[in-house]
């Protein structure tokens, strides 16, 4: 079983910036990759940014340039750093794991742009 649980969102204003953070704990060795997703009142969850266990990144065309993802192995962490935030980017933002025939979903953590 793996648990995760996200942190770091909150209200901000348009242009500004908020860093997410996602720990993992449990049995996260057997987990290929880690990711961000959100879901936005009335649309669909989509993907925002992965990250596999070698650090291999994937971006949503959207975000490309604006956001990081990178992973901290020695905390079971991963973090979203996301800049020049727009009222789009407003979503509840959730964290994902998974891994042969497992795949994990934490609680999500709400974001909110302001413009």
């Amino acid at each position: 079983q793996v648990q995760l649980v996200e942190s770091g969102g909150g209200l901000v204003q348009a242009g500004g910036s908020l860093r997410l953070s996602c720990a993992a704990s449990g049995r996260i060795f057997s987990m290929n990759a880690m990711g961000w997703y959100r879901q936005a009142p009335g649309k669909q969850r989509e993907l925002v940014a992965t990250i596999t266990s070698i650090s291999n990144t994937n971006y949503a065309d959207s975000v490309k340039g604006r956001f990081t993802i990178s992973r901290d192995n020695a905390k079971n962490t991963v973090y979203l750093q996301m800049n020049s935030l727009g009222p789009d980017d407003t979503a509840l933002y959730y964290c994902r794991a998974w891994g042969p025939a497992r795949n994990y979903w934490g609680q999500g953590t709400q974001v909110t742009v302001s413009s």
